[in-house]
């Protein structure tokens, strides 16, 4: 069985900073990232829209597909937009790791907020980046900074919506249908 897709792929209108997409996002996070309409009132914080509404984007898609796709040890790379789905994927592996089991919804809020917030990460090129075999390293120092103001907005919003997820229905615990995928590694990589 092979691993999920992204559905972006066919977006062929997409700035590319060396091979990596920046796709639009629904997001209130500031960065260069072409900002989609609001999700429709009469859907929930903790829900992704439709995959036809015009609300819908890759981090809508990265979050359905995470279960699915940690799976999996290896994935057939067939566009820029996978390129994103990896990169977000190990990124709510790397925010999912964070989260205190034992702690309350403001505990888990600081600890994703603290390391989505943290811009000492590494982007395609430099050499803590765990897939650069698969990335390319930006052209030049601007286009650098574009994709690391890109990557931080990402990290931003997935931790925005994981956060809704994980303290769905206001219990103060973690979501053990989350949580028990904290140890899973998407293609045996971390960030």
């Amino acid at each position: 069985m092979p691993a999920y897709h992204s559905i972006f792929l066919q977006d062929t209108d997409v700035r590319l900073i060396a091979n990596f997409p920046l796709l639009p996002l629904r997001t209130r996070t500031r960065g260069p990232a072409y900002t989609l309409p609001a999700l429709p009132s009469s859907t929930a914080t903790h829900e992704s829209p439709d995959p036809d509404s015009e609300s819908y984007d890759a981090l809508d898609e990265v979050l359905s597909l995470y279960r699915a796709n940690t799976f999996f040890r290896n994935f057939e790379i067939k566009g820029p937009a996978d390129r994103l789905l990896i990169y977000g994927i190990l990124t709510v592996g790397e925010l999912l790791g964070k989260v205190p089991k034992m702690g309350g919804a403001r505990e888990g809020e600081k600890a994703l907020m603290n390391t989505a917030l943290d811009n000492q990460f590494a982007i395609p090129g430099d050499a803590g980046f765990p897939l650069n075999q698969a990335f390319e390293a930006p052209r030049d120092r601007q286009d650098a900074e574009t994709l690391r103001q890109y990557l931080s907005q990402v990290r931003q919003e997935l931790a925005i919506r994981l956060l809704a997820r994980l303290y769905a229905g206001n219990s103060g615990t973690p979501s053990k249908w989350w949580l028990s995928f904290t140890k899973r590694k998407f293609m045996g990589k971390s960030l």
